[in-house]
Parts: C-alpha cells; structure tokens; sequence
C-alpha cells in the first residue's frame, strides 16, 4: 500500500471512529419518555394569556435529553429570572409511571407524575414548601398542529382548586435563559 493511500486509510479510520463514538454518545430517549419528542431540543417562548403591554410576562425553557436518554431536563425563566426552575423527569421502575421533580428559585419544589391523554400531558404534582399555601397543581399541556405549544395549570390553594396560568409558547432558538 503507498504512503499516500495509508494516509488517507488512517483519516477514514479515524473520522468513522469519531462518528460512531459521537452517534453512540447520542442514545434515544428511553421509550417511556417518547411523547416529550416533539417538545425536546428546542427553546420555546411562552407568552402569559393574562400579559399586558403594562405587564408583560412571559416564560422561555429549553428542553433537552440528559442521563444517556434516560430523563428529559427542562429548565425555565419568567420575566428574565423573576422565578424559574428546573425540571427533571424520567421513568419510575417501581412505579411504571413518569415521574419528575421541579426546583424553583422560589425555594420550593415539587414532584408528581405524567400521563398521556390523547395528544395531551397530564400532570399532577405535590408542593413542598410554598409560601401561598398552594399544596398541589394540575396541569395540561399539548402541541397544536401549527407548533404552538399551550400549557395550562389549576392549583391547590388553602384547600380550593383555582384556575392557575395558561401559556402559548412558539418555538424561538433566539430566547435566553436568564437567571438572577
């Protein structure tokens, strides 16, 4: 074999190494996490139903595939770090559901479970430490055909359930994350 052509044996060799040890690196989402694919890799900006040119409010998150696929992460931030948290859900074994626990910047957290419903996610979450006495939240999210992404949320407040917040988000790779 000339010089020439082992040089470039060693290129190809080293350049599929590289590829399959990067494709190798990047494992599916475990099977039980499937339905967060449409949200996944993606930043999304939320603007409030309830916002105001006087009151602006809205949300960005980015949501990635972390744990080798076994958990997706979510973080989020309202009103460039007003308040925010992270989100990490994965499947529970022992449980056979989708579980996942959310900090927050205001110090408390939750952690409750998924289901789909349809073309809907159903979650129902715990709060631990909340200083407004809301002990639980019910929340609904789904992807329109168009690629808007709407949440809405009900919490559990002094014993009364009370219409939470609804948020349209559209995918924007522009939006930052910021966090105080």
């Amino acid at each position: 074999m000339n010089t020439l052509l082992q040089k470039y044996a060693v290129k190809i060799y080293f350049f599929l190494l590289i590829f399959s040890l990067s494709v190798s690196a990047q494992e599916p989402l475990n099977e039980h996490l499937q339905f967060l694919a449409p949200y996944m890799n993606k930043t999304w900006k939320g603007i409030f139903v309830d916002s105001t040119a006087t009151k602006p409010m809205y949300d960005i998150s980015t949501w990635e595939r972390t744990l080798n696929g076994q958990a997706v992460r979510i973080l989020h931030s309202v009103n460039d770090g007003e308040y925010g948290g992270e989100t990490i859900i994965y499947w529970d074994k022992l449980k056979q559901t989708v579980v996942y626990y959310y900090f927050t910047t205001a110090g408390f957290y939750t952690n409750g479970i998924m289901k789909v419903e349809g073309n809907k996610i159903i979650s129902h979450e715990y709060v631990t430490g909340n200083q407004n006495g809301i002990s639980e939240v019910r929340s609904t999210t789904y992807m329109s055909t168009a690629g808007k992404m709407y949440t809405e949320a009900e919490f559990l407040q002094n014993g009364s359930w009370i219409p939470g917040h609804k948020i349209i988000y559209g995918e924007d790779a522009a939006a930052k994350l910021i966090f105080k």
